[in-house]
């Protein structure tokens, strides 16, 4: 693999500096010269003055968070990274790549999870170039590559987790967004190493049911939710019938047998788990009447 090898290159403005005199220096020689009338001091101090100007192509701008990948007739040289107006050898292809952090969002995906269940998936992937050889040399368009190589990530990611946890510590793409996160990270490295691209960040930007099963899905969610809501009403009831009785025995006030301890029962339950409100009924005759 092609590793960067960073370079300098010459500060812009000393060498930029040097040529303008040489030129000038070139350009009086060049007259003095042609009024001698010597042809071949002529021609010499030309050929010298094409050598400075063509010099003169061999500057180049390079901005902050910027690099120059340089070849001389497709043999890498080096990358320039040092920000100003910097000189190197005109020959030199000078191809511009931004080391700038970018940002990158998927499509809505459409696979299906562990379970089978189809579901909608996108990421945003948070990335920049740390090596301009391999971005440049080692793939095609790492721009597009980082594209498709993020989808297939995600995809996959997606086929390894169910969308919602049926087991209490169960990993799910909804509920485990952070490891989901890292893991959805790590993956993407790895497929971008060869790119010479460093993921900063992933995360998933959209999760959903696919539309065909969204409705019946919701209504799953929505009987889990009722489930867990009655669970607790029911445990709190509980608690609460069973403080009464046992405040009851400890006054006692009323002594109440086994049968009239079942109907207390009842009727609590009945008040602290219905729905409704209650209608009370008051009893004008005796307990047990």
């Amino acid at each position: 693999m092609i590793r960067e090898a960073e370079r300098s290159g010459i500060p812009g403005l000393p060498m930029l500096l040097f040529l303008l005199v040489g030129l000038g220096l070139v350009a009086w020689a060049v007259v003095g010269a042609v009024k001698d009338q010597a042809l071949v001091p002529v021609l010499a101090w030309m050929a010298v003055e094409i050598i400075v100007i063509v010099c003169l192509f061999g500057f180049f701008i390079v901005n902050p968070n910027e690099g120059r990948v340089m070849q001389l007739f497709g043999d890498y040289k080096g990358t320039v990274k040092t920000a100003g107006l910097r000189w190197a050898n005109p020959f030199y292809s000078k191809r511009h790549i931004s080391l700038r952090v970018r940002n990158f969002e998927s499509g809505h995906l459409k696979v299906n999870d562990s379970d089978g269940n189809p579901i909608e998936i996108a990421a945003v992937v948070v990335w920049r170039v740390v090596d301009t050889a391999e971005a440049v040399f080692e793939v095609d368009n790492y721009e597009n590559y980082v594209k498709v190589q993020t989808e297939a990530a995600v995809r996959n990611l997606a086929t390894r987790y169910t969308y919602d946890a049926h087991e209490e510590h169960q990993t799910s793409l909804r509920g485990s967004t952070a490891a989901v996160a890292k893991d959805l990270q790590h993956e993407i490295q790895e497929r971008l190493a060869k790119a010479g691209v460093q993921v900063i960040e992933a995360r998933l930007s959209h999760l959903a049911y696919a539309p065909e099963i969204a409705s019946a899905m919701l209504r799953r969610q929505q009987a889990g939710a009722i489930i867990a809501a009655r669970q607790k009403i029911v445990e709190g009831a509980v608690g609460m019938v069973d403080m009464a009785l046992a405040r009851l025995a400890e006054s006692n006030q009323v002594q109440l047998d086994e049968e009239r301890k079942a109907a207390m029962v009842s009727n609590l339950l009945v008040v602290l788990c219905s729905d409704r409100d209650a209608q009370p009924v008051v009893n004008t005759g005796t307990l047990y009447q």
